[in-house]
């Protein structure tokens, strides 16, 4: 038993207005999360430059290591920007599901750069607190300043965005300006005492916490690729409440996987009794949605089978 043309038509009629409207806000919305990220990218990039000279000119690895993070989150930033364009393209011929998963290869890109980089920074800073070397405290105080100036205002300004992308964005940046924060109260101490061992030990204490960010997200982009279902949504508990529906006697196949993190998709084979019409069945692949909406599940595909074509195909 199979869904109709004349079901599959009716239906696409039903949603054809409001998918307009949506596409209509998605285009919206999409210009303004690209020019929150432009933005974003455009201070990152422009405070990194400044960092990196600021570092060599201060002495301090501290400052080093977070314009080589900066240089990293500016990648990410470029990456950002681009994908959200890219994966808002619509489904073709070459990835039917769409683009939202170029994504995820964009993080994993960035968090291998950032690991690379991190690690040599680790080691520069291991080799001054062995043999500390005096840092420029005052122009580390005046850099921090501006710092948290810059960093803040582009955190607060993708702050207002709502796509994951600007979301992710918005815990880099304000990495960053905690990161500053630590700069400007360790250049305070190193202004009043002698303490040239504190610019490498907060180097090594910045690049932990950047690292342990990194690794976090690693985990969580190569759950999504091994296809893991979200953690957040009780699939036991939605089958149970999909069988509670009228006329449906089994489910099969049942499949909830993620896409990006954020579009998630169901995929299940109903089984119902033998007589079965279409606009029965169309009550009850309302039903299902209605249910896979409520627990943040947008994307349903619904197959139907009789429990004799159920028994047949298990045999």
């Amino acid at each position: 038993m199979s869904h109709s043309h004349k079901e599959t038509q009716t239906h696409g009629h039903q949603h054809s207005h409001s998918h307009s409207h949506a596409h209509s806000h998605a285009h919206s919305h999409t210009h303004d999360a690209s020019k929150n990220l432009l933005l974003a990218l455009i201070l990152n990039v422009g405070f990194a430059i400044i960092e990196l000279i600021g570092g060599l000119f201060t002495n301090s690895v501290a400052i080093l290591s977070d314009a080589l993070h900066d240089f990293g989150d500016a990648f990410s930033l470029g990456i950002a920007w681009y994908l959200q364009k890219v994966s808002n393209r619509p489904p073709d011929e070459i990835y039917s599901y769409g683009y939202r998963r170029f994504s995820l290869l964009g993080s994993l890109v960035v968090s291998l750069v950032l690991v690379i980089g991190v690690s040599f920074m680790v080691r520069e800073a291991f080799e001054r607190l062995l043999d500390p070397k005096e840092a420029n405290a005052v122009g580390m105080f005046w850099l921090s300043v501006l710092g948290i100036a810059i960093n803040g205002f582009a955190a607060l300004n993708v702050k207002k965005g709502k796509s994951h992308n600007e979301r992710a964005v918005y815990l880099h940046l304000l990495e960053d300006a905690l990161g500053w924060i630590a700069v400007f109260i360790s250049s305070i101490f190193m202004i009043f005492f002698h303490l040239p061992f504190l610019d490498p030990l907060m180097s090594i204490a910045i690049s932990v916490f950047i690292l342990f960010n990194v690794f976090r997200n690693l985990r969580s982009v190569v759950r999504i690729l091994l296809m893991e279902a979200p953690g957040h949504i009780d699939l036991e508990s939605l089958k149970s409440a999909i069988r509670r529906i009228k006329n449906i006697r089994e489910l099969d196949d049942v499949h909830l996987w993620t896409q990006d993190g954020e579009n998630h998709i169901l995929t299940l084979q109903v089984v119902v009794s033998e007589k079965m019409g279409v606009k029965n069945l169309c009550v009850i692949k309302d039903k299902i949605r209605k249910l896979a909406i409520e627990q943040g599940i947008e994307h349903s595909t619904i197959e139907f089978c009789s429990e004799k074509e159920n028994r047949a195909q298990k045999h």
